[in-house]
């Protein structure tokens, strides 16, 4: 008796089995834009959705993989969307069905594996998508009015509408002529081309760009100042004139203190006799960077 019962019991657990397996997919739904009207070359976006028990995932390594379906059918994409108790496929096809007149396709169906994992282990079931069928037109007549030259056939190229290029031909020569007037603004600014009135102490800073490292080097970068000072005052301007240089001229009063410094070095240096000390006072860099902002303050008065 009690083998007997048993046995009934796995013959239940037996014949509950498969109905349990076909509770865990609950629907197959597939959905597409249309069903007809279908050219060749028209890329199709079908839906599937399928609606599972909870607990239930895709195995990514069961979807269809992109590429040639049949010989007149590619799949390009898909994409998975999971919320719990559904599964939506996205699939994108590609057709290259050349149709001779209007008819019906069948796009092949597929299948994929679901999963479920528990703690008493992993239960899988497969879902059957089902084919669907489209609707493709050709894209001429199976057979067209008898014409006597072939290239009646054809259609006419098409005629596009003239441009009219006058009011771009107009901003390109307002554009190039701002530019030149740019350039020449430029130029001047920089003295580009020959030397320039009001701009003493620019020329001078060019000029001692170009001077050596030597001591006469030196005594030249000194006569470069007193040459921009007596050009920017039209005058002789000496150490005991700074003063009322300064006074005629009060854009370069911020410079004070480096121009006195260079009329003490000029002196120790042409007068006095003794160049070392005077680039110990007032050195060439110094020289050079006092010039730099007495161009630059003559160059924005």
């Amino acid at each position: 008796m009690r083998i007997a019962s048993i046995a009934l019991i796995a013959l239940l657990l037996a014949a509950l089995h498969p109905g349990a397996a076909i509770a865990q997919i609950r629907d197959v739904e597939v959905r597409v834009p249309r069903a007809f009207g279908y050219f060749l070359g028209d890329v199709l976006h079908t839906q599937v959705d399928i609606a599972v028990d909870p607990g239930f995932s895709l195995q990514k390594a069961s979807l269809p993989q992109p590429g040639p379906v049949t010989y007149w059918l590619d799949l390009r994409a898909t994409a998975v969307d999971e919320v719990p108790g559904r599964i939506r496929l996205r699939l994108t096809y590609q057709t290259f069905y050349a149709a001779l007149d209007t008819r019906q396709v069948v796009v092949p169906g597929f299948s994929v594996v679901l999963e479920n994992q528990s703690a008493g282990g992993t239960t899988s079931a497969k879902a059957e998508i089902p084919g669907w069928s489209l609707g493709m037109s050709s894209l001429r007549e199976i057979q067209p009015p008898q014409r006597d030259d072939p290239a009646d056939y054809l259609r006419p190229d098409g005629r596009g509408g003239r441009l009219d290029s006058t009011p771009l031909l107009v901003a390109a020569l307002v554009s190039l002529g701002l530019a030149v007037l740019s350039l020449a603004a430029l130029a001047y600014d920089r003295a580009w081309f020959g030397s320039r009135r009001k701009r003493p102490f620019t020329r001078a800073a060019r000029a001692l760009s170009r001077l050596g490292r030597d001591g006469d080097g030196y005594r030249e970068a000194l006569r470069l100042v007193h040459r921009g000072l007596d050009e920017t005052d039209a005058r002789r301007v000496l150490a005991d004139d700074l003063p009322a240089f300064l006074a005629r001229h009060p854009a370069f009063q911020g410079e004070a203190a480096a121009l006195a410094r260079f009329f003490a070095a000029s002196r120790r240096a042409f007068f006095g006799r003794d160049p070392a000390a005077a680039q110990a006072a007032c050195p060439r860099s110094e020289i050079e960077a006092s010039l730099r902002r007495l161009a630059a303050v003559e160059r924005a008065a």
